[in-house]
């Protein structure tokens, strides 16, 4: 799980530029996503790689594209000190895991080898044997997460078809 490292607010206009939402399907999505900070991301980033970044991660734009094109990519998490609401909601409701936690977002270098257990918080830098607390996720936000989004969680609950 390697980590790709970026700074403070980044907006959902780099995560995924709004020339390139024509086609939402999720591997057009990925193919374009983080280019205009990083051309290549999306050529490199390997399943199960994790983003770190500075806080306020995902502001602007309230489009789900963004959190969806990162988790098309097959990034395991992003890890920052905070997110803007808007695309914390979104990413929780596609299933896919964010984690708030400003200690590790600061020490956590790019290129390291890092592991997050989603039930306890733990996220592991294997690099530097480094670990760090954040909160772990609350069960319904959990369930959601597991089920692979909002929409699959409520048909699993039987609230929707």
């Amino acid at each position: 799980m390697k980590v790709y490292k970026y700074g403070a607010n980044v907006d959902t206009d780099v995560i995924i530029p709004a020339r390139h939402l024509n086609d939402p399907s999720p591997a057009a999505l990925a193919s374009h996503c983080m280019e205009d900070i990083d051309a290549d991301f999306a050529s490199t980033v390997q399943p199960g790689d994790i983003i770190v970044a500075g806080p306020n991660f995902g502001c602007g734009s309230s489009r789900e594209h963004a959190p969806l094109a990162i988790k098309s990519c097959g990034v395991k998490c992003v890890i920052a000190p905070s997110f803007a609401r808007i695309f914390y909601r979104n990413a929780i409701n596609i299933g896919f895991p964010i984690v708030e936690c400003a200690q590790a977002a600061e020490e956590i270098q790019p290129g390291d080898q890092v592991d997050v257990d989603f039930t306890t918080g733990v996220i592991t830098d294997q690099t530097t044997g480094k670990t760090y607390q954040a909160a772990p996720f609350p069960e319904f936000i959990k369930g959601i997460i597991e089920s692979g989004g909002l929409l699959n969680s409520l048909k699993a609950r039987g609230v929707a078809k």
